[in-house]
């Protein structure tokens, strides 16, 4: 039996990285965590509830919720103090928000102890932007995805159409820059490639393209290991 691997793929809104951790994570066999579900869900909880969006109450919310990610049929579904969420959480309140939940340190120091929990034991694929970086830095396998910005305005102005929701490519434009804005410039956790991990530029690639390249880079690991369990045991 293969070792069960932490994979960690982080990069920027838009890159591709929810779709192609979720694809990785099934041909694996893996558990896949969105990350981004878990802020979302700190957000539209502080939305219901009314707080502040400042960091101590933010980081009262956070520490106080049950929050679950529970792998189904059809794909994760995020548990909020025990009421399912998945939806609500992609609405465009929480959107316009949760990029000032996430930069907060104490909701950061919290959503890390929780995914650290998650994913110890490995046989995870886990998506976000601070995955290699700081929940995991000794992931097996580190990837950092990237994509042209008006391809990822393009990505998330398609998406918001397919479920429904009126936006407009300078919303979208204004949302992607300003969540790169303050993911690279906050004082927490920032989004930076970390130590070890492999760039993929997602441009002109296919998720087909983005899931093997992923896929060959754990049969690398794989490789790599066995040889060196084999070597050891000489």
């Amino acid at each position: 039996m293969k070792k069960p691997l932490i994979i960690a793929i982080d990069g920027p809104a838009g890159a591709g990285k929810s779709t192609t951790a979720r694809r990785v994570a099934e041909h694996l066999g893996y558990a896949y965590i969105d990350t981004g579900a878990m802020y979302r869900a700190v957000t539209l909880k502080a939305l219901q509830l009314h707080v502040p969006l400042e960091d101590q109450a933010l980081g009262e919310v956070a520490r106080n919720v049950t929050l679950e990610l529970v792998q189904s049929p059809n794909g994760q579904r995020t548990i909020l103090d025990g009421q399912d969420v998945t939806d609500a959480v992609r609405g465009a309140d929480v959107t316009n928000a949760v990029s000032i939940v996430a930069a907060c340190p104490t909701v950061r120091r919290a959503m890390v102890l929780l995914q650290r929990r998650i994913g110890n034991d490995g046989g995870v694929v886990m998506d976000g932007r601070d995955i290699g970086s700081v929940v995991f830095p000794n992931a097996h396998v580190k990837v950092f995805l990237v994509a042209d910005v008006e391809e990822r305005i393009r990505r998330r102005l398609a998406e918001a159409t397919a479920q429904g929701q009126a936006a407009s490519e300078s919303d979208i434009r204004r949302q992607i820059v300003e969540r790169d804005r303050l993911d690279s410039s906050r004082e927490d956790s920032p989004l930076i490639r970390a130590s070890g991990s492999v760039d993929i530029d997602t441009t002109s690639l296919t998720i087909d393209d983005q899931v093997q390249r992923i896929i060959d880079l754990v049969a690398a690991y794989h490789r790599t290991y066995d040889l060196i369990s084999t070597f050891g045991s000489l």
